[in-house]
């Protein structure tokens, strides 16, 4: 727990101020957080970071990160289209030793990775006040869960994929979470009505908790504790972020912001 705590507050001092000034130092540590979490997802599956799907991936992915208003000579879904061709491709000069399946992985991954930090950007980039909705949302997701499941926690939520989460637990974090939304609503300048922020704040503190369960879940298919081991005490990259992975794009898609 002491080095928990010290990463987190290493962690918090340098990311926090590159958050609030952003900007390009804002897109560059995006890029480089979101590149890390891929490599995670590869040395989870095996695939050498280095081999001709890793390398095209991180092309994807990097173009994929570019904000909305940056234009790129095509389009992203055309740009996906080529990869999709060069990879399955790949699978026939390398006489299936890439498979198929390797590279539904692949693209799967650039996906998955490549959108949430996307929205990571667009997010900043409409407020500084959305980015800390969001983080106040899954850290108060979190904390509940963990507090109110060690209190009162009896039913599991979903043994098979995470054992200690309960019921008690992930309906604690939404209450929590809607608690810290009304107070971050009284001092924060948001456009929309109370209402619609804790409607909003409901969503996204169970699709948090979604995209936690489905981090637990290929952590323990292909058998590993933490999707890396950049953050002492935290795990990976994706560890900490595999809750804003999903919740920023609903943000997005569900025209909140």
């Amino acid at each position: 727990m002491k080095q928990r705590i010290i990463t987190g507050v290493i962690a918090a001092a340098f990311f926090l101020p590159i958050v609030i000034f952003g900007g390009l130092p804002f897109i560059l540590l995006t890029y480089v957080l979101a590149t890390i979490g891929l490599c995670e997802l590869f040395r989870m599956k095996k695939i050498n970071l280095l081999s001709f799907q890793a390398l095209t991936s991180f092309l994807l992915l990097w173009a994929f990160l570019l904000p909305t208003e940056r234009s790129l000579p095509i389009a992203k879904t055309e740009l996906l289209l080529i990869v999709v061709l060069l990879l399955l491709t790949y699978t026939v000069i390398t006489k299936n030793k890439f498979t198929f399946d390797e590279a539904g992985f692949v693209l799967l991954s650039t996906l998955y990775v490549g959108f949430g930090f996307h929205y990571f950007i667009e997010t900043r980039l409409a407020g500084l006040h959305y980015i800390f909705y969001a983080l106040f949302i899954i850290w108060a997701t979190d904390t509940g869960a963990y507090f109110i499941g060690r209190a009162i926690g009896k039913r599991k939520l979903w043994p098979e994929i995470s054992p200690n989460k309960t019921i008690e637990g992930s309906l604690g974090g939404i209450i929590s979470a809607l608690i810290v939304a009304a107070v971050y609503y009284a001092i924060a300048d948001f456009d929309q009505t109370l209402t619609a922020l804790l409607m909003m704040t409901v969503v996204l503190s169970v699709f948090g908790q979604i995209g936690d369960l489905v981090e637990s879940a290929f952590k323990r298919h292909y058998g590993v504790k933490d999707s890396g081991k950049i953050l002492p005490g935290h795990g990976g990259i994706l560890d900490r972020f595999d809750s804003l992975l999903f919740i920023l794009p609903l943000l997005h898609l569900l025209k909140f912001v």
